[in-house]
Parts: C-alpha cells; structure tokens; sequence
C-alpha cells in the first residue's frame, strides 16, 4: 500500500459498469500534489480562481441526506467534453446503480444545479482538461463528465460523513478528487481499495488542489468521517469532484483529439 506524496445521467448517456476496464495496463490511480493543477491555473486570472473556489460558500444542503442536521452542501453540472471548452448539457438528476450505492443508489437525486459563472468559467474548463489529460488509462472515448461541488462540515455535535454509503464505486470510468478547501478538520482520510477490498493506497488531502484520480472500474474508495479538529468548534471540507464517462456523443474520440498525455504524479509501487 501506498501513501501520500511527500509535500503535497442525461439522455444518451452510456456509462460503463464497474468492473468493467477499458484496459488493465498500468496503475489504477495517480495521486498528484497541488502543483499539477496549480501550475495549470497559472495562466488564469488570481480573480477568477478566488471567485470559483469561493462559490463553495455558496452551495444549498444535499435534500437527500434524510438527516436533521445538515451537514453536506452540493451542487451538480454535466458536460460534454470538448478540445476547447466544456459544452453544458441539461440539468438532469444524478443517479447511481443500487449495486454501487447501497444508500441512495436506485434513487434520481436531483442537487443544485452549478452557477453560470462556475459552469461557464475558465477555471473549470481548465480543471477539467487537465485532470483528462492525466486519467490513469485510455482516454479514448471520454467525451463526458459529470462535475460535483461538494462540502461537507462537521461540528463537535455532528460529524460529516463524505461518503455515507462506506467503501464503494461510483459507477464511472475515472473519477477525479480535488481538495478545495479543509479547515478546522481531523479525519476525511481517503483510503483506495482493489476490487478484493484490499488496502492499496491511503491519503490525507491537506492541500488545496491536492488530487486523486482513480480508475472507478478497478478500485474500491472510501472516505473517513469529517470531526472539528481539537480545540476546533466546526470544520469544513470543500470537494471538486469530476466523473469521466463515454457519454456516446461526438466529442472527443481519443488521443487525437487535441489533447496531449501529461506525466507526474505518485503511483502506487
């Protein structure tokens, strides 16, 4: 098992079942400190990067939780991926096979839908090229994601819970993790299973921009408990999460179409 690095569905759309990878060559995931995505937003205005990851402090609470006390913040856009932009696909409810969710899987959930200055903005157009240039596997095909703005808080009464259906898949192809934000926290480990649920890599995202990418077809993934940290009163975790997916349309077809394979990164050894 590997540790941290040092220092750092719409209509039409075909998602590929867990289980099921494209290819097995290589490693099913890379974990990259912040400077890959920090170096990528260099050319992007300092403004622009404040506005988007301030828009957390704009996120409505998750309806679907069923609890009294909210403690999970999201909202939820669909793209088509294109070489030069991100084409905005119509809001439609997330949903997620009973068989990888076991706690809201079967169920449309429909969140909020992302910000026109968000979904629209050159931050994430420029986030969501560079994660696709550095899925761990083939990209051919991956025409599609499925972006999620997510934060999750935690009080000295209430703990958050990032994942509450425990060590799971998604149901995409890869599915990327990007620390936002985390303040006052303890716990929120992220921890990488083989599809045998045995342990293959475990980190603490610390940084923002600090990234997981990992193949969702060959990995099990799971998410600790959020806790104030000690002498902290509350606690936030702000999430980027990015589902990449054939989605059958006429985007991208693979490695012609644009983009270039991008090397870094912590793989498992």
């Amino acid at each position: 098992m590997t540790s941290s690095p040092p220092g750092a569905p719409a209509p039409h759309l075909t998602r590929t079942p867990p289980g099921t990878p494209g290819a097995q060559a290589g490693p099913p995931f890379v974990h990259f400190g912040p400077e890959l995505l920090g170096a990528a937003l260099g050319g992007v205005p300092a403004g622009a990067v404040e506005e988007f990851t301030g828009s957390w402090d704009d996120l409505p609470a998750d309806t679907h939780l069923g609890t009294g006390t909210p403690y999970r913040f999201r909202r939820y856009g669909l793209f088509r991926i294109r070489p030069d932009r991100l084409e905005r696909l119509p809001h439609t409810a997330f949903f997620q096979d009973k068989s990888v969710n076991k706690v809201h899987g079967g169920v449309p959930r429909l969140f909020a839908p992302l910000t026109g200055a968000v979904a629209g903005g050159e931050v994430l157009r420029t986030v969501v090229h560079t994660l696709r240039r550095h899925l761990p596997g083939p990209r051919a095909g991956m025409d599609t994601c499925g972006v999620h703005q997510i934060r999750v808080t935690a009080t000295t009464r209430t703990e958050g819970h990032p994942a509450p259906e425990g060590v799971h898949q998604d149901g995409h192809c890869y599915v990327a993790q990007v620390l936002i934000r985390r303040e006052g926290v303890s716990g929120a480990e992220s921890a990488l299973y083989d599809l045998r649920s045995r342990p293959v890599h475990r980190a603490l995202l610390t940084a923002p921009l600090e990234t997981i990418v990992l193949d969702d077809r060959r990995l099990l993934h799971g998410v600790s408990p959020v806790r104030p940290a000690p002498g902290a009163s509350s606690g936030v975790r702000d999430m980027l999460l990015v589902d990449f997916f054939p989605g059958g349309g006429d985007g991208p077809a693979g490695d012609g179409d644009g983009f270039t394979d991008g090397e870094g990164g912590t793989l498992p050894g």
